[in-house]
């Protein structure tokens, strides 16, 4: 049976582009053009994703991703037209799984559908982190084996693992790796995930990746 993505987008050819697209990549396509029916219509006919642009007429895409994650997980992907907002959206903590930018490459959107689901079907199955974290004594091990980290490393390893496959934006990675809410760079949290990443890597396992102008997320897959 194919999975089933709705599109919320009041522009007529964006709309039919991404239809088209998702259509020939196998989905099923619903398309909405008005932020007020898209939560009940989320509600009755339950679709495996969501891409919903932010500007709409009706509620705003703001607001219906709130109203969706009071009854629902289904994955949202969040489509803005200025990189800048995206950095907002992280900050409001919305429940949104990704976020696109206008323009943006069909090609693009429907492989970020592909991976949110892979991800949601990755959790749904319980994959087991290769990553155990001692809170206790401040230590990481992968795959069994130690590997070193500074306190700061480990609060921003601690803050990913928590929501494999959400997007972080600097500012919340900050937050989580300066208890004394220090003033600190985007380049500062920039070098620390590039050490935690050059050290699982040299572990055999890398699964930190960055979002352009917006922050990083951990991916989990199974192995």
């Amino acid at each position: 049976m194919s999975q089933r993505v709705l599109v919320v987008e009041d522009e007529p050819k964006i709309a039919a582009l991404l239809r088209d697209y998702l259509a020939n990549a196998g989905y099923e396509v619903n398309v909405l053009d008005n932020g007020s029916a898209a939560a009940n219509w989320v509600r009755e006919h339950a679709p495996d994703a969501v891409l919903l642009d932010i500007m709409l007429p009706g509620d705003s895409g703001l607001d219906v991703c709130k109203s969706i994650r009071g009854f629902s997980s289904v994955p949202i992907l969040m489509v803005t037209a200025r990189v800048e907002e995206i950095d907002r959206l992280l900050g409001l903590e919305l429940g949104a799984d990704d976020y696109i930018c206008k323009p943006f490459s069909p090609r693009e959107v429907v492989a970020r559908v592909k991976a949110v689901l892979r991800r949601m079907s990755a959790i749904a199955q319980a994959v087991p982190s290769p990553i155990e974290l001692d809170e206790s004594r401040f230590e990481v091990r992968v795959r069994g084996q130690p590997m070193s980290v500074t306190p700061v490393e480990f609060r921003l390893l601690r803050k990913l693992l928590a929501q494999p496959g959400r997007v972080f934006s600097r500012q919340q990675l900050m937050d989580a790796a300066y208890r004394d809410h220090r003033v600190v760079s985007d380049r500062t949290v920039d070098s620390h995930v590039k050490n935690l990443r050059r050290k699982l890597a040299e572990a055999g396992f890398d699964p930190i990746t960055s979002v352009y102008g917006v922050g990083y997320r951990l991916e989990l897959v199974a192995e």
